[in-house]
């Protein structure tokens, strides 16, 4: 972290799950001591912290009223930053890990690749960690991680556990309730998870077909389908 300071380019990290103990070390470093944070958005439970800290950021936020889909607003993003850490040194922050679901650092290293912008990635905790713990589960033995968007087109085998990420909204939430429908009973038993590593933390069994009627469906909300025998 120390070496890319010295010069130009892009330090991704991650806001953690939930809380802000579970960002970690290396990650709260490189944003304390930061000459220029992004966060992606300033929408997720540990940005209080940074703001309790007195820690200064700028993000995208502004970007999402104006995009007409969110491919394009993340390619956007992931230019936007490559072509900043041509100039100079950025610590751009993500919520979860920087490598499990974001959109946005899957493109910022293509984008950064073509550019010859200098980037390094810090591995850090997703939400995956805190489900599996509430869970008990191991994923050594199995486990399948699905895009809620793009569920329609992945190949499912009901043999294998499931995680359903990026259920944002109900309409999502639907789509993806049919889309499994298509491969486990409409009763079939799955999890809902919500607001996981926060006091509000909620983890609920429900029918399959109960899905897109949870009242509290947000950015926040995963589904677990466990593997059927």
């Amino acid at each position: 972290m120390r070496e890319m300071e010295k010069g130009n380019g892009v330090t991704v990290v991650g806001l953690g799950p939930g809380r802000a103990g579970l960002i970690t070390r290396e990650a709260w470093q490189a944003m304390e001591e930061a000459g220029h944070l992004i966060l992606r958005t300033r929408i997720h439970p540990t940005v209080t912290a940074l703001d309790a800290a007195g820690i200064g950021y700028e993000t995208y936020d502004a970007r999402y009223e104006k995009a007409t889909n969110f491919e394009t607003l993340y390619a956007g993003i992931a230019d936007d930053l490559a072509k900043r850490g041509k100039e100079e040194a950025v610590v751009y922050a993500v919520p979860g890990s920087p490598l499990v679901a974001e959109r946005t650092v899957v493109l910022l290293r293509t984008a950064a690749e073509r550019m010859g912008t200098k980037l390094a990635i810090l591995p850090g905790m997703s939400f995956l960690e805190v489900l599996c713990t509430r869970l008990a589960i191991d994923p050594i033995a199995g486990l399948t991680i699905l895009d809620a968007e793009a569920i329609g087109d992945m190949a499912i085998s009901p043999r294998q556990a499931l995680v359903v990420t990026q259920a944002y909204d109900p309409v999502i939430a639907s789509d993806a309730k049919l889309a499994l429908m298509a491969h486990y009973p409409d009763d079939c038993g799955i999890v809902f998870l919500h607001n996981l590593a926060l006091p509000d933390e909620s983890i609920r069994r429900i029918p399959l077909y109960e899905l897109d009627r949870q009242k509290d469906i947000d950015h926040l909300t995963s589904v677990f389908v466990p593997a059927q025998e």
